[in-house]
């Protein structure tokens, strides 16, 4: 494990062990890169009521879009489409 200011950084078969642990700091505010042979794959960070809300909008926003298309898209339409917005 290797601590650097309120970020932790530990391998991802420790992480496994340790995720109780882990998941205790992470609520106490630091966050935890995950990595494997050495590379950052993930991140552990405190969950924000106002982020996880922005999550909910963004989901009901796609579910809606997802309803409005029938099934066969035309990128070149959706281009064209956007830069006229």
């Amino acid at each position: 494990m290797n601590v650097r200011g309120a970020t932790i950084e530990v391998g991802a078969f420790e992480a496994k062990n340790r995720l109780s642990e882990l998941l205790r700091m992470v609520e106490g505010g630091r966050s935890v890169i995950i990595t494997r042979h050495g590379r950052a794959v993930a991140r552990l960070v405190p969950a924000d009521g106002d982020a996880m809300k922005d999550l909910s909008a963004l989901g009901s926003a796609l579910r809606s879009l997802r309803e409005k298309v029938d099934g066969t898209v035309d990128v070149r339409s959706l281009v064209e489409e956007g830069r006229r917005s």
